[in-house]
Formats: structure tokens, C-alpha cells, sequence
């Protein structure tokens, strides 16, 4: 643990806290011990606060539509999970065999869960201010984009913003949903006009299209390029189908498919 303790620059002074933030429920289950998920809860919510006090302090002139939208793009799962990996973390996680053979070291739910469990332990052991400097010290490089970016529309509405350039709008269908009901984890694909663009999943419905909109966008990097590729698909279905039609005219009259029982 003192490892752990070096890259979160925090030293416990109850240790089991830290061990337990860093327990899967796999692990928990298989050895009867306790796992994270109470100080994942708990760390959500102190997350919340924390990036919630710094939005207000660094931003006073953005309204609370603004902020909170800024709120929902540092507090998502791809950043969170995105700035655990990046301390290394993620390989002092205790994972059942099944998880650890699942890749479950390396799945973006898992890892934002321990982000959160971490940060509802140090609140627990050294309180509020020590748990503000680990956050501060995980997310620097998130806080720092943001306070750089100029759009601080969430991935959803620069997404729709894109399209909406072109005349189209975004769908998002729900492809999965796995996890138990406490804390599942849900699958969304984002198309337009029949054209998949991204997919992503989430704790939550609404997580889980914000991860499939920013993968739409990272491969839409400008809004004509966007259009090309929608344009060039739908020219293509378009051809086909005329292709289809004229074919079917082109056919004589008393024709019969020899696969028909008629």
C-alpha cells in the first residue's frame, strides 16, 4: 500500500480504507471482504462537490447551464478512468481471476469506480482538503483543458451542433446493459441517418451517450468531413437501391425466382 500512498501523495493513517477502495466486488465475494462500493458512493458525491467549488471559483462570469455542463465532462467516466490509468493505479486493483481474465483492469467502469473510492477514503481518513489535493493532483490535466477550452458544450450538444450543420440529427440507441441493478454499466451506439459514428458505455444512460458522442467526434473532426462521409454512405445506399429498382424493372414480365414455390 505505501506504493499506492507515494502516487496519491496521501498517507493513510487506517490503511484498510485504502485497501478497501482498491477491492472489486469479484475479489470481495471471493474472499469475504470488503469491497468498494460504499466509498465509491461516497466519493461521488465528495467529487461532485469539489469540481463543482472549483468551476464556481474559476469561472464567475459562466452561468449554471455552462458549469454544469463543464461539471459533466470532468466528472464522467472516461476522464476519471482516463487519469487513474494515467497514475498507474489501475494495476494495484484487487480483481477476482474471472475479472483479471476478462480485462477488467483495463475497463473504464472499474477504473472510475476506484477513482471514486479513493477519493471517498481520503475524505473519510483526512477529510475534505486532503481529499480536494488528490483530486486536484488526478485531474490536473482534465482541469487544465478545460479552463483552456473554448466550447464548453457537453460532447452530446457539440455532437448535434456538428450535425445539425449538415441538416442531420443524432441517434442514440441502447445496445447493452450489464452489471447488477445497483450499479450497471450501459451500452450506447450514436448514428445518424443510419450511419453508426461512435459507442460507449456508462453507469448511467445519459454517461454512456456523452461517451459515444466524444468517440463520434474524434473521428468528425471537422464539420466537412462529417459531411463527406454521411453523404458518401447514404450516395451509396441510394445507388444500390436504384440499382435494386431498375434491375427488378429490367426483369421480363412472366419471370419467376427459382427459388419461388408459386
Amino acid at each position: 500500500m505505501s506504493r499506492v500512498e507515494a502516487v496519491i501523495g496521501y498517507e493513510f493513517k487506517n490503511q484498510a480504507l485504502l485497501r478497501q477502495a482498491l477491492t472489486h466486488p469479484s475479489y470481495g465475494g471471493d474472499h469475504h471482504v470488503k469491497d468498494y462500493q460504499r466509498l465509491e458512493f461516497l466519493g461521488d458525491a465528495v467529487l461532485e462537490l469539489y469540481v463543482s467549488e472549483w468551476l464556481y471559483r474559476a469561472y464567475p462570469d459562466l452561468d449554471e447551464g455552462k458549469l454544469t455542463r463543464m461539471r459533466a465532462d470532468l466528472v464522467r467516466e472516461s476522464t476519471l478512468s482516463r487519469a487513474l490509468g494515467k497514475l498507474g493505479l489501475n494495476e494495484f486493483i484487487l480483481l477476482s481471476v474471472g475479472e483479471e481474465k476478462n480485462a477488467g483492469r483495463s475497463k473504464p467502469a472499474i477504473l472510475c469506480d476506484v477513482f471514486e473510492a479513493i477519493a471517498g477514503a481520503i475524505y473519510l481518513d483526512g477529510g475534505r482538503r486532503e481529499a480536494g489535493r488528490f483530486i486536484q493532483m488526478a485531474l490536473g490535466d482534465a482541469l487544465r483543458e478545460d479552463t483552456s477550452r473554448e466550447d464548453h458544450l457537453d460532447y452530446k450538444s457539440r455532437l448535434q451542433s456538428v450535425l445539425q450543420a449538415m441538416g442531420r440529427m443524432p441517434q442514440y440507441e441502447m445496445t447493452g446493459r450489464e452489471g447488477p441493478d445497483h450499479a450497471p454499466v450501459f451500452a450506447y451506439v450514436v448514428s445518424a441517418e443510419g450511419i453508426e459514428l461512435g459507442r460507449g458505455t456508462g453507469h448511467s444512460k445519459q454517461a454512456a451517450q456523452l461517451d459515444a458522442a466524444q468517440a463520434a467526434l474524434k473521428i468528425l473532426p471537422a464539420k466537412k468531413r462529417a459531411g463527406n462521409i454521411i453523404k458518401q454512405e447514404h450516395s451509396r445506399v441510394c445507388d444500390l437501391n436504384a440499382y435494386t429498382y431498375t434491375a427488378s424493372r429490367a426483369l421480363p414480365t412472366r419471370w419467376k425466382s427459382p427459388l419461388s414455390t408459386a
